[in-house]
């Protein structure tokens, strides 16, 4: 996969962990999600930490979980991020730890201007 410019990468990934950020809010008695410094950290009631971040160097977002971690290049044509092994995307990949975590099937709404890809 070719690697975006920094630039481009910086118009993706920022906007990525913001709409994760408010798609995780709708779990407010499960979880606690905060987004600071390109950080995005997912704290669970016994102090489990997932981590969603921005890697600039790589042109990636990473998410470390379940003692596993993710490396995520950004798709221009399917507009998604894709895991660089498995290639699942973002989204799903954390919906799968989550509903690992949380015992229950978890579906992150993303909004309707994040889904168009604005």
């Amino acid at each position: 996969m070719d690697r975006i410019s920094e630039h481009d990468y910086q118009a993706h990934a920022f906007p990525e962990l913001s709409a994760l950020l408010a798609a995780l809010d709708a779990y407010p008695e499960e979880l606690f999600a905060e987004l600071g410094a390109d950080v995005l950290t997912i704290e669970f009631e016994d102090h489990t930490r997932y981590v969603v971040n921005s890697h600039l160097a790589a042109r990636q977002i990473w998410l470390a979980a379940e003692r596993s971690a993710w490396h995520f290049d950004y798709d221009t044509a399917r507009a998604c991020w894709l895991d660089t092994k498995t290639r699942v995307e973002l989204w799903a990949q954390l919906e799968q730890v989550l509903t690992r975590k949380l015992n229950h099937p978890v579906t992150l709404q993303r909004t309707a201007a994040h889904h168009s890809g604005r």
